[in-house]
């Protein structure tokens, strides 16, 4: 088996990133821990965001690692690790 990647998408206008792993979608994440999350569930990473975020396994289109679109957008649309938490309705994102 080949080395496996996943690509993060740009941001889209429901507030959050798709995310496929060697070309399969795994879902939509909101937030560096969501894609933290997808990504440990497929055993591609076993840490924590900052190992995603400095993962070279995975591809950042439309911004890399700190970039997490609120919904609503505008001005004030963008989370950054340590700022605000993205705001997101509902729990249910699959």
């Amino acid at each position: 088996m080949g080395v496996r990647s996943a690509v993060v998408e740009p941001p889209g206008g429901s507030g959050g990133r798709r995310v496929y792993l060697d070309g399969r979608f795994l879902g939509t994440a909101y937030s560096l821990h969501e894609l933290t999350l997808f990504l440990q569930h497929v055993e591609l990473v076993c840490g924590d965001e900052l190992d995603v975020a400095e993962s070279g396994r995975v591809e950042w289109y439309g911004g890399g690692p700190e970039v997490w679109p609120r919904q609503g957008g505008g001005r004030e649309c963008w989370a950054v690790p340590g700022g605000a938490a993205p705001l997101v309705k509902g729990t249910d994102r699959a």
